[in-house]
């Protein structure tokens, strides 16, 4: 059997009004089909899998949708205030193709590449964790596997060892359409962030594997690298981004100092500019591999040199990072944030950075977010037995083999001067 082709329209009316879909994060927003979905209204109790997805769908806010989300973006947030069934599943991003296993839904969505010669599409912008529960929808005849190609989504190169394609002997449904990959705009930057990306590059040395998360300093520290004078810098990163993507247009990624998967950057998803995905189209010097791989805390101790860049929302005086809620409210999720601090924390040569700005304004009120104790109903994001070198605007803290109380002096030494006092009479408080 082979995909049958329909218009997203023809598609969306496969789904029963009591029934299960599953779709990837970011790039891997199904957009044509969830618009489609988003235009009937008969649903009497369908579940959503996915999260940080791209686009606005009305579909979220029915009264008997119900979306179990992975990660929150500032989708998935809006649709909380406004009442939509949204409701945070914590997972590592490793761990989301077990999750979709929980779940089990009828019916998996994708976009994915226009067919080659041989019938097959790639997965293009997003391995992620769901190729495997993507093929038992599609082999399995009371499920359904629906994916939307588009000639504007680029074709990418698996890692050797891995798959990114689907035959098309495997797909339901395909849905031709004209939809472009979601631009992802890159944040200027304040002043405090490019301090910050300042401090974190003099952590980067040359022949140095990469892995940079999402948001402003990682790409800034990214640039910075792009305009120095050093290079023969490796890629491993979930996420490939623009800084990335500068950096290699740069000649300054060769991979060649990578004790694995030499000569190749390793990711997992792709977002940011239309450029970066034209760079990324047919690229052999990419390689994309399912997050169960390139997230793997082990795979990342292998390989030369390791410096991962991350954010953080709060750091606590013990060295807990707190990145993925605001005091009782989800704000993004757990992701690949504690797979990449484990993963430099296993060999002395790896550092982990987690970069944050010193202050931040909330109610008119200047906050310090180096805190002397959690806000309640705060969560870890990553433990403090693996926090590396942390970095604001006044320097950074190198939290390892240190003591409880070393650790809050270094930490109050990279805080706001407003807040030391106060932050050094709670480290008083610590490892007594």
């Amino acid at each position: 059997m082979t995909a049958r082709a329909m218009s997203a329209d023809e598609a969306a009316s496969l789904l029963r009004p009591v029934d299960g879909v599953g779709f990837g994060i970011i790039t891997g927003t199904p957009v044509a089909l969830l618009r489609a979905l988003s235009q009937r209204d008969d649903w009497e109790d369908l579940t959503f899998s996915g999260g940080l997805s791209l686009g606005t769908h009305a579909v979220f806010s029915h009264p008997n949708v119900h979306y179990r989300v992975s990660f929150f973006g500032g989708n998935e947030r809006a649709l909380a205030l406004a009442g939509a069934d949204t409701q945070h599943v914590p997972s590592f991003f490793r761990h989301y193709g077990l999750l979709i296993q929980h779940l089990k839904p009828r019916v998996m969505m994708a976009p994915v590449s226009m067919p080659d010669e041989h019938g097959r599409v790639s997965l293009s912008l997003h391995n992620g964790a769901h190729l495997e529960e993507l093929v038992r929808a599609g082999r399995d005849p009371d499920r359904l596997l629906m994916v939307e190609a588009s000639p504007h989504y680029p074709r990418t190169h698996a890692l050797v060892g891995h798959e990114n394609h689907l035959s098309l002997e495997d797909v339901d449904v395909i849905v031709y359409t004209d939809e472009y990959p979601a631009v992802i705009a890159n944040e200027a930057g304040s002043p405090e962030d490019f301090k910050i990306a300042e401090i974190a590059a003099s952590y980067v040395p040359d022949g140095a594997t990469l892995q940079t998360g999402i948001g402003a300093v990682p790409n800034l520290v990214a640039q910075a690298l792009a305009k120095s004078d050093g290079g023969e810098y490796g890629v491993h990163s979930e996420m490939f981004t623009d800084g990335l993507y500068e950096l290699m247009v740069a000649g300054k990624v060769t991979n060649t100092r990578k004790s694995i998967n030499r000569g190749v950057s390793v990711i997992t998803f792709a977002a940011g500019t239309r450029a970066m995905y034209d760079f990324i189209d047919d690229n052999p010097d990419i390689g994309v591999a399912p997050v169960f791989y390139t997230n793997d805390p082990h795979v990342i101790a292998q390989n030369h040199r390791m410096v991962s860049i991350n954010s953080a929302l709060e750091v606590d005086l013990h060295g807990q990072i707190i990145a993925d809620t605001i005091g009782a409210r989800q704000f993004s999720g757990v992701g690949g944030h504690q797979d990449f601090t484990e993963g430099t924390s296993l060999s002395l040569e790896h550092v982990s950075l987690i970069c944050l700005n010193a202050t931040a304004t909330v109610g008119g009120q200047l906050k310090s977010r180096i805190i002397g104790a959690m806000t309640p109903n705060s969560t870890v994001t990553s433990p403090r037995q693996l926090a590396g070198v942390i970095v604001t605007e006044y320097g950074s803290a190198d939290l390892r083999g240190l003591t409880v109380n070393e650790r809050a002096r270094a930490l109050t030494s990279i805080a706001h001067p407003q807040f030391r006092d106060e932050l050094t009479a709670a480290a008083e408080l610590l490892g007594r």
